[in-house]
């Protein structure tokens, strides 16, 4: 899956950057969500806008408008989340990273409205977040959505949050895997993708631990 797009060539979290990645070939993209001022959900990484952007301030405190008015890397626009998924299509997994507060419920609306009325799947997605109570928000208004427990600090316990949600994957650090524990989340029937994995090297250890996705920045590696 390429990370924010493909953020190794182009701004991450652009559709510039996203188009990029399915150029290259991917089998998904991972991009980050938060909702702004006037409810829409846009797609940006951090909480504030000043690293990516010409402007400054709290991403959520602006609304769409005045978010399209800013420049990303100097040249490109910040996107809604419908947009990206127009870009993508169905025929590519779409992981949707809950990083904004109070992002679930507009992102369980926006799926199933794709579901009902574009024929998208529910196995076309799958929401992760490092915050529970986002993931446990989404599991509560509709449980068919596939769930990703992110964790940078410990894969048993992302292991066991994922038991009470019936997440289908969780979503590691790859510095926190081994054979090991790669095999104890699959024998218990999670799918493990991990991140953001950008050198050689340790794709071809990842895939040797028997992973099953690899989140980079540079995804034509993969």
């Amino acid at each position: 899956m390429g990370h924010r797009g493909a953020k190794a060539y182009v701004a991450e979290n652009t559709l510039e950057s996203i188009q990029k990645a399915l150029d290259l070939g991917v089998d998904g993209v991972e991009v980050d969500v938060h909702v702004c001022a006037s409810g829409e959900l846009v797609v940006f990484h951090d909480f504030t806008l000043d690293r990516m952007t010409n402007g400054t301030g709290e991403v959520s405190k602006l609304s769409l408008n005045e978010l399209k008015q800013l420049k990303v890397d100097g040249q490109f626009q910040i996107p809604t989340l419908e947009e990206v998924l127009d870009l993508v299509g169905k025929n590519h997994l779409v992981n949707i990273e809950l990083k904004g507060k109070h992002t679930a419920s507009k992102t369980c609306d926006l799926i199933q409205y794709y579901i009902k009325t574009k024929g998208w799947e529910y196995s076309n997605f799958i929401v992760s977040s490092f915050q529970h109570h986002e993931l446990e928000d989404v599991f509560k208004r509709d449980k068919n959505i596939p769930l990703g427990v992110l964790t940078k600090a410990n894969v048993a316990e992302a292991i066991e949050f994922a038991e009470t949600i019936n997440a289908v994957a969780i979503h590691p650090n790859y510095a926190l895997l081994t054979p090991e524990n790669v095999q104890q989340a699959k024998a218990k029937g999670y799918k493990v993708n991990t991140w953001t994995v950008n050198d050689e090297e340790t794709i071809d250890r990842m895939k040797a631990y028997g992973v099953d996705g690899i989140i980079s920045d540079n995804p034509d590696k993969l």
